[in-house]
């Protein structure tokens, strides 16, 4: 069976659980990091090196990093579904991830996110805060445009991309910043919404994950 080491509450577990549970994966989740820690011990570290979570052990094929993860289910198995048959459309998959991560990703979870939860808010820089909110936006306005007559990231049907890029829009819609108009991107986040598995790995609450005062 699948094992997910990985606490619930990381985004980087999240996009793996749900990749899982979109694929009807049956998968153990054994709860690591964060305050379940583990990730120093011996074991994990030889599963993953960096001691980071999430890591899995698919039937005896070991392997870490979120994005490349969610890829490898993908492939091996929703090859022709979450991950494209059409190498194009694969390519549109794979560049709209990559996009998420270096483009996306830094401004809204250790920038954003990361001083929402650890940081008091009377210690906050709220035009630190502004100027991410609004660099975050402007960035999701290129996929917002490419979202315009598409469902999904690379066409109509869901696939490893929605996943690890979707994977970051609950936070963004939940977290109290400004948002710019994103009709494309709203009604994207609408599609996700509804499916089951999301509502079940993703969307939920973070403001446990608060410091005091946060």
């Amino acid at each position: 069976m699948l094992k997910i080491w990985g606490r619930k509450s990381s985004i980087n577990v999240q996009k793996v659980l749900w990749a899982a549970a979109e694929l009807g994966i049956a998968f153990e989740n054994p709860q690591v990091g964060g305050p379940f820690g583990k990730t120093d011990t011996p074991e994990y570290s030889k599963m993953n090196p960096n001691r980071l979570v999430p890591a899995i052990d698919d039937n005896g094929f070991v392997m870490w990093e979120s994005s490349a993860i969610v890829r490898y289910l993908a492939n091996v198995y929703g090859k022709g579904k979450m991950a494209p048959a059409d190498a194009k459309q694969l390519a549109v998959a794979d560049q709209w991830t990559d996009w998420s991560m270096t483009t996306v990703y830094p401004e809204l979870i250790p920038g954003l996110f990361a001083q929402l939860i650890r940081v008091p808010a009377k210690d906050r820089n709220p035009a630190d805060l502004a100027a991410k909110a609004k660099r975050a936006g402007e960035r999701l306005t290129m996929l917002d445009a490419h979202l315009d007559g598409r469902s999904f990231i690379a066409g109509q049907e869901l696939t490893f991309a929605d996943v690890i890029v979707g994977s970051l829009m609950y936070r963004y819609f939940t977290m109290p910043i400004e948002r710019p108009m994103l009709p494309h991107v709203e009604a994207w986040y609408a599609r996700l919404a509804e499916r089951k598995p999301y509502q079940d790995n993703v969307m939920l609450e973070w403001e446990s994950m608060k410091v005091p005062g946060a």
